[in-house]
């Protein structure tokens, strides 16, 4: 462990950031220090900062790109709001993150200097410009010759400036020098074993320059927790539910932000008899899917917003023909393209109703990177007993952000069942639907007697195409009913908070830690504000009406778009609410608004509590920010 020095202080959290240029390693640097951090015992919540560009131009604010992590002493479940520091690799990429809100007066930056004595005059002036715009604006400046320390080790200091950064870091958090060497190991034990050293070179001679350049360090106290933890991403979640679940194969094909859960699970899956497919497209993926589970297994496709676009009609087969299927959807901002790096929850309506004709399926939507692998898991269990695809909607704030969480203690009804083999009753139709639950057993090919026609048309409980009436108002109504009765048995969501109140927020997927430590902030100040976050999304969780009932007023908050009724042309016949909003409106018949967002970011706690004050008429809007921790 490092040495405290005089000006050590013990807070509560911290937040960090490390920007660069693209390719600079800042993202590393930022993963082995959240591991570290998490394996000392401190909650953790990481966010990478990636630009839209694949290379953007160097020293660019758009081309910003980096890592938040924070740091607590308790569970942390978002990313926070300003940060309290935040290493810079040069002036131009904080312009970014200042427009973004993630800095406030107080914010340390420990940026490298080497720009102030650059030979080309123009960048010079644009970094005495920004220092003193920085000092101006409250920040707190360290001009710091990282990189010249850093030569004394390597001639390539642009290779390995990442490490010493997070040499820095280690020291002025004290971290654990040991177990970042631990993390160095792992991660460049196939480089060899002289990048290695090189590198847990850099990250103590970070250290030490941190001891001599900086006189303040902070300390955060571990969580007292007894339990195993494990440490990933919501993307390694996705994988290792994968095999959790008894899976066999996955069939994808790459797409951002999806791709690393690809990438992890074919580095782990033949260790445990899977196979990782990467179809020529999108529509070769899920029919590549579909065609295994046909044959007994159940099968999962991996993909975001664009993917499930060309996917649709094929998830319209596997909706007509009842053959399981398990879609992990990580969403990113849209429309087409729209944002491939950034987070938005805009595909639960396209999930919902993107395809032709009448196609129910089941919708989990994932809070916590902990879910993100149990609810695979789920999803496969109901994929099966259900007889439909299951959707699981993350995003791509779960997908690379990372925390601990309780290690799965594997049981073996998670995994898939031995394929039923046995004679079938050829009396017995393939779609033997129980009149009152829509449920049928299902041939599986390869049993004697249970061969049948798989149809993507209209069809009898025999699967004989039909166009009669009667036939296709049959069909509906009992794949319909299977999604009633999925819904008969689950319970009603919890409230944070009291039953009635003020205000009641509802929110889905990775919003969830955001708006619970809002209201909680609120709360605190004696605001009567609740909160339900669902996880069910088709079908919705029971016993909304009568959780809705006892609030004045309701709101959703999502990370897709709403109208802002203050806007031009913009009144109560022509506003847009965000998705949830207008599917609870639609089934409750209840007045439900809807506050939201698409910057491409996380919304931040600070954020959704002063949308609660302004709604409630509260004057606590400039109150309830990070308090930095000065660094002078």
């Amino acid at each position: 462990m490092n040495t405290a020095c005089p000006g050590k202080k013990s807070v509560d959290e911290y937040i960090v950031e490390i920007v660069s240029d693209a390719g600079e390693g800042a993202q590393k640097a930022g993963q082995i220090f959240g591991a570290v951090s998490a394996k000392m015992g401190n909650g953790v919540w990481t966010v990478e900062i990636i630009p839209a560009e694949i290379k953007p131009p160097a020293r660019s604010p758009a081309g910003a790109s980096g890592i938040r992590v924070r740091v607590g002493a308790d569970a942390i479940t978002n990313m926070g709001d300003e940060a309290n520091l935040v290493v810079a690799f040069n002036e131009q990429v904080l312009f970014g993150r200042i427009a973004n809100g993630a800095y406030s007066p107080g914010t340390i930056i420990l940026l490298e200097n080497k720009w102030r004595n650059d030979p080309d005059k123009e960048i010079v002036q644009q970094y005495l410009n920004a220092v003193e715009g920085f000092t101006e604006q409250g920040f707190i400046v360290h001009e710091l010759a990282m990189e010249e320390a850093c030569m004394a080790i390597t001639p390539t200091p642009a290779v390995g400036k990442n490490m010493f950064v997070l040499g820095i870091l280690c020291h002025l958090l004290n971290r654990d020098l040991d177990k970042a060497a631990h993390e160095i190991q792992a991660i460049f034990k196939r480089k060899g074993e002289a990048t290695v050293a090189l590198n847990e070179q850099l990250v103590r001679a970070g250290c030490e320059f941190a001891a001599t350049q900086l006189t303040f360090n902070f300390d955060i106290q571990p969580l007292s927790n007894d339990r195993s933890l494990i440490v990933t991403n919501g993307n390694q979640a996705l994988g290792l539910g994968v095999m959790a679940s008894g899976m066999e194969l996955v069939s994808m094909y790459p797409i951002t932000p999806a791709t690393s859960a690809s990438h992890y699970i074919a580095s782990v899956f033949p260790s445990v008899g899977g196979c990782v497919h990467q179809a020529e497209d999108e529509i070769a993926a899920i029919g590549f899917a579909i065609g295994a589970s046909y044959a007994g297994k159940t099968a999962c496709t991996i993909t975001s917003g664009p993917g499930l676009a060309l996917k649709t009609e094929f998830l319209g087969l596997a909706v007509m023909t009842e053959i399981p299927l398990v879609i992990c959807l990580v969403q990113r901002g849209g429309p087409s393209t729209g944002l491939p790096t950034k987070v938005e929850q805009s595909d639960l309506l396209a999930s919902l109703f993107g395809a032709t004709g009448d196609t129910p399926k089941i919708i989990l939507a994932a809070a916590t990177i902990e879910e993100c692998f149990h609810f695979v898991v789920t999803a496969r269990k109901l994929a099966e007993q259900f007889r439909t695809p299951v959707i699981l909607l993350t995003d791509a704030n779960l997908a690379t952000g990372v925390q601990p969480y309780p290690r799965p203690q594997i049981c073996e009804e998670w995994l898939a069942p031995p394929i039923d083999q046995s004679k079938w009753d050829p009396s017995i139709p393939a779609y033997n639907w129980d009149e009152k639950t829509g449920l049928s057993q299902r041939p599986i090919p390869g049993q004697e007697g249970g061969e049948y026609v798989v149809t993507g048309l209209s069809h009898t409980d025999r699967s004989k195409v039909a166009y009669d009436p009667a036939s296709h108002q049959k069909g509906c109504a009992m794949r319909s009913r299977k999604i009633a009765v999925l819904q008969s048995t689950l319970k009603p969501p919890e409230i944070f908070g009291e039953k009635t109140g003020d205000l009641l927020i509802i929110g889905w997927g990775s919003t969830k830690g955001s708006i619970e430590e809002a209201v909680q902030r609120a709360q605190k100040e004696e605001i009567k504000v609740s909160a339900v976050h669902l996880r069910f999304l088709s079908p919705l969780e029971p016993g909304l009406k009568k959780i809705f009932a006892g609030f004045k007023q309701l709101i959703t908050i999502e990370i897709n778009y709403t109208d802002e009724i203050e806007q031009p042309y913009i009144n109560e016949e022509s506003q847009r609410y965000a998705q949830l909003a207008l599917l609870l409106r639609a089934r409750t018949l209840m007045d439900i608004d809807s506050w939201s967002h698409v910057f491409g970011q996380p919304i931040q706690p600070g954020a959704i509590y002063r949308e609660i004050c302004r709604r409630l008429g509260n004057d606590h809007s400039g109150s309830g920010l990070t308090d930095n921790n000065s660094g002078e």
